[in-house]
């Protein structure tokens, strides 16, 4: 599920989520912003996510950062729902980690997901527009690649990119990353296979 409204980012984390679940689909929410930039956003898409009338499916992935409607969704499903953000603190648990993501206004939904989770050393956020960087990939990759750097000299053994969005970019970063990073998409993706 991807709580963003934009169908051309449910098909490129579809991408990505293929490569785990071959058989996933996709949802996108029907109203709403392109990009979660807020925590008001973040409160909309949870409700579009709770109230979604979903076909029978065998399990769910909230596909948003800060797992907007996952809690009430799983209350009245049968079937396993995971957030992407939840996921990706359980696949960083036992060591010194950081978010790197380019939303600001979601550093206090990230902060509250993540600070249960033993190791978890903060957001490290870009200084650049989210929506103005999403838009220029090698500008994104710069910025994203500077917040991990400042998260691995604090200490951050490994990095999580922070938002289902980011997908991409997380994908194009592991490979020159100074520390291992994790995809919240993959780690969602991966739980819900052994769930299965």
């Amino acid at each position: 599920m991807n709580p963003n409204a934009n169908a051309a980012t449910t098909e490129a984390m579809l991408t990505i989520a293929r490569q785990i679940l071959p058989e996933i689909t996709g949802w996108t929410a029907p109203t709403g912003p392109q990009m979660i930039v807020d925590a008001a956003a973040l409160e909309v898409a949870g409700q579009q996510v709770a109230e979604a009338q979903l076909p029978r499916v065998a399990g769910v992935i909230v596909s948003a950062f800060g797992d907007p409607g996952r809690a009430a969704l799983a209350a009245r499903l049968a079937c396993p729902v995971i957030g992407i953000g939840a996921a990706s603190a359980r696949a960083a648990a036992g060591r010194l980690f950081a978010v790197a993501t380019t939303t600001p206004g979601l550093a206090g939904p990230i902060d509250a997901l993540m600070t249960p989770v033993g190791g978890y050393l903060g957001c490290y956020l870009s200084s650049d527009d989210p929506l103005a960087l999403m838009a220029h990939p090698g500008r994104l990759d710069a910025a994203l690649t500077q917040a991990i750097l400042r998260a691995a000299d604090d200490g951050a053994e490994v990095v999580i990119i922070g938002g289902g969005p980011l997908g991409a970019a997380a994908e194009r970063l592991s490979a020159i990353s100074p520390v291992p990073l994790i995809s919240p998409i993959r780690a969602a993706c991966a739980e819900m296979r052994d769930s299965l």
